[in-house]
């Protein structure tokens, strides 16, 4: 299969609770991207987070490799900073090739969680 995709993407909600009720990271309040690269060459993947009250965080790089998906839990990133909790943020998922998107967030505040899931808005070719 040919690439299929857009090189940027819009995530504009974004929110990780502070706290979970569900045991290990199965059940844990995350917020993800589903990246879903179907070319023949590794994406390369720059995320920058936007915020209400201070200046944006990034970019956190990535890579997927050829005809793979990757699962990234915005809890993971770690560099240049980790992602704040309790904190509304946005994001744009920049890649060099044609990529694919999907947001998904879980909310485990609550025995009773919750499940968002959601293709990220594709800038215009």
């Amino acid at each position: 299969m040919s690439a299929i995709g857009a090189t940027v993407w819009a995530i504009a909600e974004g929110y990780i609770p502070g706290h979970s009720t569900g045991d290990g990271p199965a059940l844990e309040s995350h917020e993800t991207a589903c990246l879903l690269n179907t070319g023949d060459t590794p994406a390369q993947v720059r995320i920058t987070l936007y915020f209400k009250d201070r200046a944006p965080a990034g970019p956190y790089r990535v890579a997927v490799k050829p005809r793979r998906t990757l699962h990234l839990r915005f809890n993971d990133l770690k560099d240049p900073e980790p992602v704040p909790r309790d904190t509304d943020y946005a994001s744009v998922i920049e890649s060099d090739v044609p990529i694919v998107v999907q947001h998904t967030r879980l909310d485990s505040r609550q025995p009773a969680l919750a499940l968002l899931s959601t293709v990220a808005f594709p800038a215009a070719p």
